[in-house]
């Protein structure tokens, strides 16, 4: 734990609440009371106390199985509040404009909450090319992440024992025709999304939808949104609308990340 400072009105309980919180990472989401006492040089009793207050308000929450602690739906009001302070959908909106204008398919852009994408912001393409589903979709919606195009491209990138994880949480509703119902086959779509840069849903998350989308990343390279352009369904396969649609939003999205902190 950083050295307390003892400037006038710094708050020693304060600071630890933050350590706490800062000590879920990425690569270590989920953590014990013991392990956490240890990272932060405090007894387990004071562990217990910051903890239980976090977990109280919102900020942590337990997994009843393990007993260990991860950070809660609260900590996303942070976040939001974060991606407005950066500016996210600031950036990407002229972005996501264009990649409307030049494919003619509604464009959205999404973040990762647990098993769930979020939509944080949209632009809806030309009339005609509208799928139903998206006439009950909006900024705040939520989609699984396992059957969209934005979920996968997000999950893909994930370490793999957190992403192994998250998958075995994952209740593989068939949600369309072409729902990836298996847990190992999704793995294996995940693997290919991350080597080739590019997700599709091929009426995975409702029949007659498809959408191409590519990851995000910040300057430490770690990926923190998703774009995609939602396609109605149309003769063509959907390796052809990869081909054709794919460099796109994979362009449109290194443009976004290129501005990104």
């Amino acid at each position: 734990m950083p050295q307390t400072n003892n400037a006038a009105g710094f708050s020693q309980s304060l600071e630890r609440g933050l350590a706490v919180l800062s000590s879920f990472t990425p690569d270590r989401p989920a953590l014990g009371i013991s392990e956490l006492a240890r990272q932060l040089a405090l007894t387990r009793s004071t562990t217990h106390r910051y903890v239980a207050t976090l977990a109280t308000l919102g900020y942590l929450q337990q997994d009843d199985a393990t007993r260990k602690y991860r950070l809660g739906p609260r900590i996303l009001d942070l976040g939001f509040s974060m991606l407005g302070s950066l500016g996210l959908r600031e950036i990407a909106a002229p972005h996501l404009r264009r990649l409307t204008d030049a494919t003619g398919h509604t464009s959205n852009l999404a973040i990762r909450d647990d098993t769930d994408v979020i939509l944080i912001d949209r632009v809806r393409g030309r009339p005609g090319r509208y799928h139903h589903l998206e006439f009950t979709l909006h900024v705040g919606s939520r989609i699984p992440a396992y059957c969209s195009a934005t979920g996968k491209a997000l999950l893909a990138f994930m370490p793999r024992p957190d992403l192994e994880h998250i998958v075995e949480r994952i209740d593989l509703v068939q949600r369309g025709p072409r729902t990836l119902t298996g847990k190992r086959a999704l793995l294996t779509e995940l693997e290919q999304v991350r080597r080739n840069g590019l997700a599709t849903n091929d009426e995975e998350l409702e029949s007659a939808l498809r959408s191409i989308a590519a990851p995000i990343r910040s300057r430490s390279g770690e990926v923190v949104a998703a774009i995609n352009v939602a396609i109605p369904w149309s003769p063509v396969t959907m390796n052809e609308l990869a081909r054709r649609l794919g460099p796109t939003v994979q362009a449109a999205a290194n443009e976004i990340a290129a501005h990104v902190i």
